[in-house]
């Protein structure tokens, strides 16, 4: 008989909808039943995509005898870590207090007031070596609470007290000496035989590398570039890249990045697509442009719905089997090959032993020259034959059981996902980028607002959530509006973004300098702050950029102390854990390489500012306009019909207008 789950749209929570559990979803019924019962909470925190989520749920959840004991001795409260981030961030500071790690599943127990006394991420069926079962500790956690309830209160008080120290905020903005440190604290953790950062497990760490490909002009940044080439071709030579389709999974296993977890998040593809793009026009490497496109390619054809928007994730899962849809036999994988089995087997690593259980992860283990040189082919003609096995290989997968999809729309994810479609687009002048980035704006401002244009947080099942939107679904979606602007001149997206970050700074400031996570509740028991960057960046650091940007076109000085203010409360995570704020870095580089805006006005506006897009430019903002704009303040007073003119500014003062490509190349190279 279906539980209360089954009136959710989370993905996540359907996939509960059956257990024997008598699971409720975060809320007042929840927090007033265990205070009616005097029992503590058991709050489980997951995702969809989450493979060791999957097998909990199949050890415990869905067995009777283990969930009886669950309903008897505790309130149950299941959470879709992605609809709700400020439960999962609290509650993942008191796992990481209390266990020194973190992960999902995610498994805290509460007092009736919400007040962690013991957590841990999974709990298997039956005991093992340092690791007792599931059972087990629900026994021993419901016997102290009727025992000793005195002493778990004070304990979860203990935790409460550790978990809410603010982080205090620096003295001022850091100074450029904060950026060389942090560079040298970044350097200092690369690993140069397979690239990456420490050892297994690896994650791709975009936020990271998003700094060292700003910074690798600078002369105190030496190993910058190599850093993020080695890592980005290492990536995409691995098995965490889907050789066949695009895209790329969620980590890797193993310090070589061949095994990976195989689910493929929203967030890490359309980073990564952004991060290759422009790695590949900065470092002029015509490969890491390719991985762009193909991972560009995957979001359009396997994460979008028809209407626009983009899903959130598929499973690592399919059949029930880690991998499954993913790996090859190698009887199957020469099959299909045929008549190239033999350089297309040495080119993705594929062998009878295999490198997975028996199968094979297909990965580029060899170049494909040395491939081709192998078996005496030139590098035009194992070009095209790669490729048709590649071909090959894809029709025969598509015939598989495809991995679950969570096919619920989070409006942060879905701005990251704009803002890389939006300069892809642009830089690669291709108008289908352009188009889909679009696409999803207006897909999340028409189904994912309230009545008075308030963000929500999700949107699935034909309905958006109820779940108020976040911090970071505020600045990620002003960001990826504003480069919908830039790339297109349509004025509606500049002001839905300057509406989002009017009603962003209402609703999240933190008088101590930036902003916190949520909206003001009284749920928690305590306020999060989103700010440390990994895998995405800190919903702080995205603010204090889209605030930024913002301030370049409207030259409102308030606005640009916002942004400054944000980065100063941040000051300290920069100063003492770089590691944990390196999207945080990449902003206040802009501020002190200085801040620009460009203005390209006339009815080739569009044409005259490719030479904007042929570089990075995060500290330029540009803005364009075929005719007389006035509702953008940098436009006002630019247009000269029959001309088509570029003014480069700083802080709204302004070169001599130029009017041909080379002139405006000249401009832009000076800053």
């Amino acid at each position: 008989m279906a539980n209360r789950l089954a009136r959710s749209t989370s993905p996540y929570l359907l996939q509960h909808a059956e257990n024997p559990v008598d699971w409720h979803e975060w809320g007042d019924e929840a927090f007033a039943k265990a205070r009616q019962r005097q029992v503590p909470i058991l709050l489980s925190v997951g995702y969809s995509a989450c493979h060791w989520c999957h097998v909990m749920a199949h050890e415990s959840f869905e067995d009777s005898a283990t969930a009886a004991e669950m309903n008897a001795n505790f309130v149950n409260i299941k959470v879709d870590r992605e609809e709700r981030p400020d439960v999962d961030a609290t509650y993942m500071e008191a796992v990481q207090a209390m266990t020194g790690h973190g992960g999902w599943p995610m498994t805290v127990f509460l007092t009736p007031d919400l007040e962690p006394f013991y957590a841990g991420t999974y709990f298997p069926r039956d005991d093992r070596p340092g690791m007792p079962s599931f059972r087990r500790v629900m026994a021993s956690l419901a016997d102290a609470w009727r025992q000793r309830r005195g002493d778990v209160e004070e304990q979860a008080g203990r935790i409460i007290a550790a978990i809410s120290t603010p982080v205090t905020p620096g003295d001022g903005l850091p100074d450029s000496g904060a950026l060389v440190q942090g560079y040298q604290a970044l350097a200092s953790t690369f690993e140069p035989t397979y690239g990456g950062f420490g050892h297994a497990p690896k994650f791709p760490q975009s936020p990271t590398l998003e700094f060292l490909l700003r910074v690798w002009r600078e002369p105190w940044a030496p190993e910058a570039g190599a850093i993020v080439r080695k890592t980005l071709h290492a990536m995409a030579d691995g098995g965490i890249h889907d050789q066949v389709a695009g895209g790329f999974a969620r980590y890797s296993v193993d310090e070589r990045w061949l095994v990976p977890h195989f689910e493929k998040m929203l967030y890490d593809n359309a980073l990564l697509a952004r991060l290759y793009l422009w790695a590949g026009i900065e470092l002029a490497d015509d490969r890491l442009l390719e991985v762009a496109r193909s991972t560009f390619e995957y979001l359009l054809r396997d994460l979008r719905h028809p209407d626009g928007g983009f899903f959130s994730a598929e499973d690592a899962d399919s059949e029930g089997v880690e991998g499954k849809f993913y790996v090859w036999t190698f009887d199957e994988f020469m099959e299909i090959a045929d008549a190239d089995a033999g350089l297309a087997a040495r080119h993705f690593g594929v062998t009878k032993k295999g490198n997975f259980d028996g199968h094979n992860i297909l990965h580029r283990a060899v170049p494909l020259e040395v491939a081709a040189a192998e078996v005496g082919m030139s590098n035009l003609e194992a070009s095209h034959r790669i490729e048709a096995v590649r071909q090959r290989l894809n029709d025969r997968r598509r015939n598989r059981i495809r991995p679950g999809l969570d096919d619920k729309v989070i409006s942060a994810w879905n701005g990251l996902a704009i803002r890389a479609l939006a300069e892809g687009g642009a830089a690669l002048g291709e108008p289908r980028y352009l188009g889909a980035g679009a696409d999803a704006a207006r897909f999340v401002l028409d189904r994912m607002q309230t009545s008075d244009g308030r963000l929500l947080r999700a949107w699935a099942k034909g309905h958006p959530s109820h779940v108020a939107g976040f911090l970071d679904d505020y600045s990620a979606m002003s960001a990826g509006l504003l480069a919908l602007f830039a790339a297109t001149g349509d004025v509606n997206w500049y002001e839905s973004a300057k509406r989002l970050l009017d009603q962003l700074a209402g609703l999240f400031a933190d008088e101590t300098g930036g902003f916190f996570t949520n909206e003001q509740t009284h749920e928690l028991p305590k306020r999060p702050k989103d700010v440390f960057d990994n895998p995405s960046p800190s919903g702080n650091a995205l603010a204090a950029e889209a605030l930024l940007t913002m301030s370049l076109y409207t030259g409102d000085q308030s606005t640009r102390a916002a942004a400054e203010g944000t980065l100063t409360g941040l000051g300290m995570i920069m100063g003492r854990y770089p590691t944990g704020a390196p999207y945080a870095m990449a902003v206040l580089h802009s501020l002190h390489r200085g801040t620009h805006e460009l203005a390209v006005v006339g009815e080739e506006w569009s044409e005259l500012a490719k030479v904007y897009w042929r570089r990075l430019r995060p500290h330029v903002a540009l803005a364009g306009s075929a005719s007389d704009e006035t509702q953008v303040p940098l436009l006002t007073d630019r247009f000269v019909r029959g001309t088509t003119r570029a003014y480069l500014c700083s802080g709204f003062s302004c070169l001599a207008p130029v009017t041909s490509p080379e002139e405006l190349e000249e401009s832009l190279a000076s800053v």
